[in-house]
């Protein structure tokens, strides 16, 4: 007896579906994209019990004609792919032809459509993936398609469904990722109690979400314009064609401000053509980008659409169409890293008084910005699929407070003076006798500032700041026309080192400072491991350290501005620092470490009474930093209170 044989149909399908339909939120996806790709203007989605008992989809695409209707139930029948030519270059959402049987074998599902040129549309009714009938229909050009009861020939799979509250906020993460990636198309989405989205289209990403999160979320996030590049292949690939040369890529979105923080990557939402995805890429080069401006182990809130040529990106890769492949990964990389670093550059904003924006937030907010969105879960690793709810779903989307909580856009949490500093050993610090302050631009008018509340502080403030004196030696007290300022002063310093240290090394090597006595200190196997593999760059850093046997190294120098009695410290953390990377680590992000652990040594440290010449001196040289808003380790520099919070602060407005 053969022990190979073929499956029957009807168990292939539902081994089919099981790859593409995981849950009730898997069937909106594909209906949704396939919405999409017929065109579709609007987009209805109803949904009954978290969508086990119903889901409909009403679209008003280009439909399709009664033979069309029945062929797009066969296994990879599709009308967006003709030749495997085509699968190099695939401009739909969908292509693979699984969809539609994949979820008729699992359930009971209705199809209505009609194109544009037929005069009737047509029915057709399956049930368990068999075809119950088919007939004509009266109803408008479009598509609609209603999924009852999934899974319920296959008891197996239906038990691991959740509570219909999580499948509802699944469906409603799933839908919301979708109106944010096509502002131009209307999505509704409703319960047989309540609407839960509905978003007439729109012309911009920010008017979408302004719709979806209101105002003050995005006011939290920085637009990133548009950036445009060709693509290039690296000098490894065979050359490429002309019409390849001129092949473009086109980055945008918003991202979170760095006081805005999440523990997690669940507010990263990665968009390429267009179609949401989870692309380890990518969220490295959005990592890299935030790198020295906030604190390890937190991640920032971002929106991050990527254009490119169809044929510059595989996404034939994953069943459900959930990763893609770039033809050129280190180009995508580097440019979606520079274009993030840029926006976040040009915008450089300063972090105001957590209890000032929570006061604007109550002020501002409406009465049920409280339960907006409660019901909404974030996508885990970039985007793919909605992650469990935390509450019942809301029934209305537009309020101020909505994506802090649909995205959970929160300050860092606070950290103990200590902790927050962690250096109590004194240092040289050197300052200039006069202040260097650069020539200060135009400042905006107290009325304008007050005239608009949403709009962020710039850094070119910085500069107009007179101090006032300090809090505990350790907190510069300032104030301009804007409002009231507090400096930390250690954290000020660290980030005007750190700068002027890592472009004096991108310039050439730098000098250090010799030890009357060599310093021998004894290293771990793993630290002795990471000396060799970064020794040159520590000695282009100002380290003198050679093996004297064993794991004996002897410290001859260390960089300026560091004390004979930190070197060792200073030694420790930039090796442990490296070895916890546990792969290999690019030069400029080499770099970056050491100048971090260097500026963080060498700044002034707290409880250090300055003058006011120095505190002069060195409010100058943090306005001319590139990111003066945080220190090289994420921690904030600056804390703003405007003249209007101050005024709200005294019930004056």
């Amino acid at each position: 007896m053969n022990r190979i044989r073929i499956l029957a149909e009807n168990v292939a399908n539902k081994i089919a579906a099981g790859e593409v339909v995981e849950r009730p939120a898997s069937v909106v996806k594909e209906l949704l994209e396939n919405a999409l790709d017929a065109g579709a203007r609007s987009i209805r989605v109803e949904v009954e019990s978290g969508g086990k008992r119903m889901i409909r989809v009403i679209d008003d695409g280009c439909g399709m004609n009664h033979d069309d209707a029945l062929l797009a139930f066969e296994r990879h029948a599709t009308s967006k792919l003709h030749t495997a030519d085509d699968l190099l270059s695939i401009a739909t959402l969908g292509f693979r032809g699984e969809a539609l049987p994949s979820i008729a074998s699992i359930s009971r599902l209705l199809l209505e459509t009609r194109a544009a040129e037929d005069n009737d549309g047509t029915r057709i009714e399956f049930a368990g993936g068999k075809l119950v009938g088919v007939k004509p229909a009266g109803m408008p050009q479009g598509t609609s398609i209603s999924v009852a009861d999934i899974f319920y020939c296959v008891p197996a799979r239906r038990k691991f469904l959740k509570s219909e509250t999580t499948e509802l906020g699944h469906i409603a993460s799933l839908v919301t990722h979708y109106a944010l990636a096509h502002p131009e198309v209307q999505f509704l989405l409703k319960t047989l109690s309540q609407e839960i989205l509905n978003c007439a289209p729109v012309e911009k990403l920010s008017e979408r979400v302004y719709q979806l999160f209101g105002r003050q979320a995005l006011d939290e996030l920085v637009e990133i314009p548009a950036n445009e590049g060709p693509v290039r292949s690296t000098i490894t690939e065979p050359p490429i064609e002309a019409d390849e040369q001129a092949a473009t890529l086109r980055v945008s979105g918003f991202a979170s401000r760095p006081e805005v923080q999440r523990a997690n990557r669940n507010g990263i939402y990665i968009f390429v053509n267009r179609r949401l995805v989870r692309d380890r890429l990518l969220l490295h080069a959005i990592g890299e980008s935030y790198r020295n401006i906030v604190p390890p182990g937190v991640f920032p809130v971002v929106l991050l659409f990527l254009d490119l040529p169809y044929q510059e990106v595989d996404v034939n890769v994953h069943p459900a169409k959930i990763e893609v492949r770039f033809r050129h990964p280190q180009f995508i990389h580097d440019f979606t890293r520079d274009a993030l670093r840029h926006a976040l550059s040009v915008a450089r904003p300063i972090p105001g008084f957590p209890a000032a924006r929570a006061a604007a937030a109550v002020a501002s907010a409406p009465a049920s910005a409280s339960e907006s969105l409660r019901g909404y879960a974030p996508v885990p690793d970039g985007g793919a699929f909605p992650g469990p709810p935390r509450a019942e779903i809301p029934t209305s989307l537009a309020s101020s407070a909505a994506l802090t909580e649909a995205l959970e856009l929160t300050g860092g949490p606070d950290r103990p003076f200590a902790q927050r500093l962690g250096f109590d050993s004194d240092a040289a610090i050197n300052f200039p006798m006069a202040s260097s302050a650069a020539t200060q631009p135009s400042q905006p008018s107290l009325e304008a500032a007050a005239s608009d509340p949403g709009s962020l502080p710039g850094t070119e403030e910085i500069a107009d700041l007179k101090p006032l004196g300090q809090v505990n030696a350790s907190f510069i007290v300032a104030v301009n026309g804007e409002g009231l300022w507090i400096i930390d002063q250690h954290v000020a310093h660290e980030r005007v080192l750190f700068e002027q240290h890592l472009r004096a090394r991108r310039e050439g090597e730098l000098g250090g400072q010799r030890m009357l006595v060599p310093l021998v200190v004894e290293l771990n196997p793993r630290q002795l491991a990471t000396f060799e593999q970064i020794g040159e760059e520590l000695r282009a850093n100002g380290f003198e350290a050679e093996p004297m046997g064993g794991r004996s190294v002897a410290i001859q120098a260390a960089p300026a501005g560091i004390a004979s009695s930190d070197a060792e410290k200073l030694l420790f953390e930039i090796l442990d620092g490296i070895a916890r990377e546990n792969q290999a680590i690019s030069i400029d992000s080499l770099q970056s470490k050491i100048a971090a652990s260097t500026s963080c040594h060498a700044a002034i440290k707290v409880n250090t009474p300055l003058d006011g010449t120095k505190m002069e001196w060195l409010l100058g040289e943090l306005a001319k930093t590139e990111y003066p808003m945080s220190c090289p380790h994420g921690r904030p520099v600056v804390l703003r209170y405007s003249i209007r919070d101050i005024e709200r602060a005294f019930k004056r407005i």
